[in-house]
């Protein structure tokens, strides 16, 4: 079983700025990492918490992480921000 990827608009400018930079092979191993199981304990996700209950980060450097939400209904993976978490 495999999961869609789907980017929501903010995440999708934030791929612009990976395309071509050093991030873009982590950013694209996790991508695959997610479409296998993105909830596998193996993942290196966190679980974050309130207000922003439901979501889950996963680091693609020191700096910048990748936040999604997964629904299990449609097996998709909604990725939110794939940029600097200090905003």
């Amino acid at each position: 079983m495999s999961y869609a990827i789907k980017l929501k608009r903010s995440a999708n400018k934030d791929l612009k700025k990976i395309k071509g930079s050093y991030l873009e092979k982590s950013f694209l191993q996790i991508i695959e990492q997610l479409r296998k199981d993105p909830l596998a304990p193996n993942q290196g996700f966190e679980k974050l918490v309130p207000p922003i209950k439901g979501f889950y980060s996963r680091r693609i450097n020191i700096q910048h992480r990748l936040v999604y939400k997964v629904d299990q209904d449609t097996q998709t993976v909604i990725i939110y921000s794939a940029w600097s978490h200090n905003r």
